[in-house]
């Protein structure tokens, strides 16, 4: 049971005869897949009775932190998360260097070989840690946008690559049955002199008994046991598979400055990475799992990494979500990736469906309502349901913290294209109060647009336009049904409101004329039809008025 303390060793050796220990490995995957199946009070409670039990329990708590700083972007919840990495690698540092520390380490050389293997099992075990908070830490320095934040942040990136890269390296040549390099320096002073290369690690611990003077050496320690092994190898796969993932995807004009630092990106070895940490059995699995299904459902269809493809990556995600369903059957996270999957498939009423499941077992985590609601107000959108959009946004533009400038927007031109126009203009009013952040260009974009839409007063057609726009921008057009769009007014008028900018201009006012007419003739039984061809006889009268006598 969660919680208990057990008389057995993490790494499958004899327990220590002075006190009983926990399997802090098990205990951290089940407090992880505990998160998954919608028991976070339960989880953060299990970590946080356990934090300064372990290093790898540290870390449980403080990434329960930072997940919840992460779906929220609170300030409060930031700062909590940034405190609580710092005090978990504070205690991985304090194990493993300073005074105290050596003299651990010279008490260690003593005991049998098994214990020494032990003690690599923990030094690598702490380093993988203190290398994936370096990367949180890392993340939580970019969000606040800022120079020295930037620095700062790649300063911590560069110091946790090449803490993956060597545990890494060490994990693998343990795997393989030879020495770390720690395990490979002789524990007598250099004025000795130095093994032969040569020697494997036994002969040299052989020939330095019999033939060297000076101090013994450690006895060179025993193969240590291989599903220790194999856990670690999963979990610093985790790190190392997320830095190339996302290294790979940073914009070609940072690509040099990344590449001066060190930095590799290689999108498919970070792929090939998370999966074989996914199915490994430390308590970073699920989270790769979790980061493979973002990548193919949020972050390759947003950024077009394959092109107009929107479908790259779709099976795969469907066949991760198949093989957990029955570790995960009540999960809000894997609903709302299979919610992602059918929408990006165009099965919006299904999304919906999803969407809503996951919010309703959501019950105690509100951050992951509100990822829901998002996605059940865009779905909306993409159906042209705008009441049920504006009452989605409306509620993130109440209870999230982040940008209830965006919620602001997003409700006031849901609410306009639904026809309660006196509501739209009250919520895009409060857009300019609580706009905040002036280098995000979501508030900026989100600012702006209201203020057009608001002076002198917003109309029902424009709203409708404004959600057309964004839309667009956020590659959701394709998922928009023919039946939705072709029973709506939005293409007629789209087609005259593009057609009045391009008018202005001398260059394209042809173009501008054959949109007039394309929305007069092309386009019949929507709603105010009349009103629209009012419209476009007095520009193309007004155009015909100005054209110069030949």
């Amino acid at each position: 049971m969660a919680g208990t303390t057990k008389p057995v060793d993490q790494h499958g050796a004899a327990g220590d005869n002075a006190a009983d220990t926990i399997d802090d490995a098990e205990l951290a995957l089940e407090g992880i897949n505990m998160l998954l199946n919608n028991g976070f009070r339960e989880s953060d409670e299990l970590f946080k009775t356990h934090r300064n039990h372990s290093p790898l329990m540290s870390f449980g708590a403080s990434f329960v932190s930072f997940l919840n700083a992460m779906m929220t972007f609170e300030e409060e919840k930031m700062q909590t998360a940034l405190e609580d990495l710092k005090a978990t690698e504070r205690l991985c540092e304090s194990e493993n260097g300073g005074v105290i520390e050596t003299i651990k380490n010279k008490i260690k050389r003593s005991m049998d070989s098994q214990r020494s293997g032990l003690a690599v099992l923990n030094r690598l075990q702490r380093q993988i840690i203190m290398a994936d908070c370096q990367v949180y830490l890392a993340v939580l320095s970019f969000i606040k946008q800022e120079l020295s934040a930037y620095i700062k942040g790649g300063w911590l990136l560069r110091k946790a690559w090449k803490m993956y890269n060597k545990c890494y390296s060490d994990i693998t040549h343990l795997q393989e049955g030879g020495p770390t390099p720690q395990q490979r320096r002789p524990s007598f002073s250099r004025r000795h002199g130095s093994p032969s290369p040569t020697l494997s690690a036994k002969s040299e611990s052989e020939q330095s008994l019999h033939d060297r003077p000076g101090p013994a050496p450690a006895p060179s320690p025993a193969p240590v046991h291989s599903d220790a092994l194999d856990r670690l190898k999963g979990s610093v796969s985790f790190g190392y598979g997320l830095f190339h993932l996302c290294i790979s995807m940073v914009p070609p004009h940072l690509l040099k400055i990344v590449n001066l630092l060190g930095f590799p990106g290689d999108r498919l070895q970070g792929l090939s990475a998370l999966s074989y940490a996914s199915e490994s059995k430390d308590m970073k699995a699920p989270l790769a799992t979790l980061a493979l299904l973002w990548y193919h459902t949020v972050v390759q269809p947003f950024f077009a990494l394959d092109g107009a493809d929107t479908q790259a990556g779709l099976l795969e995600a469907k066949a991760i979500l198949h093989r957990r369903e029955t570790v995960y059957p009540n999960s809000s996270l894997f609903m709302f990736f299979k919610g992602r999957v059918q929408r990006l498939e165009g099965q919006i009423s299904g999304a919906l469906t999803s969407f809503s499941g996951a919010l309703e077992l959501a019950t105690d985590q509100r951050e992951i309502q509100h990822v829901c609601l998002y996605e059940i107000g865009w779905c909306s959108m993409i159906e042209l349901s705008f009441r049920d959009a504006y009452r989605a946004f409306e509620r993130l533009k109440t209870e999230s913290r982040w940008s209830q400038c965006y919620y602001a927007y997003l409700t006031g031109v849901c609410q306009g294209a639904s026809g309660d126009l006196e509501g739209a203009a009250v919520v895009l009013k409060d857009v300019q109060r609580l706009f905040k952040r002036k280098n995000n260009q979501i508030e900026l974009f989100s600012l702006k647009r209201a203020e057009k839409l608001r002076k002198p007063r917003p109309s029902r057609e424009l709203c409708s336009l404004a959600v057309i726009e964004v839309l667009y921008l956020w590659k959701a057009l394709p998922n928009c049904s023919v039946g939705c769009l072709s029973n709506s007014y939005v293409q007629p008028y789209a087609c005259y409101e593009v057609a009045c900018v391009l008018l202005d201009s001398p260059e394209a006012a042809e173009r501008g004329r054959a949109l007039m007419l394309q929305a007069k003739d092309e386009y019949a039984g929507y709603d105010f039809e009349n009103r629209l061809h009012v419209r476009i006889h007095s520009a193309l009268a007004s155009t015909r008025a100005e054209a110069p006598e030949g």
